[in-house]
């Protein structure tokens, strides 16, 4: 980890602020029943509380205890269906399977090699119809198209703007 986060975390309360704005949009348009949600790289739950919020199930996944831990805290005080798991995400294994698959601004902290094969290894967890939302840096998203294309799956890229890319498993 390039930058101490956890330290960051251990010291401020929701330090990354509001949840990304594309992510929110996304979320609102929503209607339909109850996703399950797996958020890489959740940090203190940024993200997943919106989504939590909307009736979605999270399981965030981040490096960082202090993280995870103002996560689980805050989600049991809402009574919101987030799990936390401390877990470096370059060897995480999920498991079952994610309706969304979401990675905010965490896969460019990754070497190039380690960031694809992360991002291959975790795509398998999403089933036909699921989703893969991604928010990096804008040099990074051609490396990400280019894991869809040798997964092996058939995937459908939905939206691309600046650094997000989202697909869909068809």
């Amino acid at each position: 980890m390039v930058y101490d986060y956890d330290k960051l975390y251990g010291a401020t309360s929701q330090a990354l602020g509001a949840p990304t704005q594309v992510l929110v949009e996304l979320f609102k348009r929503n209607t339909s029943e109850a996703l399950r949600v797996l958020d890489v790289g959740c940090g203190q739950g940024r993200d997943a509380f919106f989504i939590a919020r909307q009736g979605h199930s999270v399981v965030g996944v981040d490096l960082s205890p202090n993280g995870i831990n103002d996560l689980i805290i805050a989600a049991n005080k809402e009574k919101l269906a987030i799990e936390g798991v401390v877990a470096d995400i370059s060897t995480f294994d999920p498991e079952g399977q994610f309706d969304v698959l979401l990675i905010d601004r965490t896969l460019h902290m990754l070497p190039e090699k380690e960031r694809h094969d992360v991002l291959a290894r975790v795509i398998e967890v999403v089933p036909y119809g699921g989703w893969v939302l991604i928010v990096d840096e804008r040099s990074n998203i051609q490396g990400f198209k280019d894991v869809f294309a040798a997964s092996g799956q058939t995937w459908e890229m939905k939206f691309e703007a600046g650094g997000s890319l989202f697909f869909r498993r068809s």
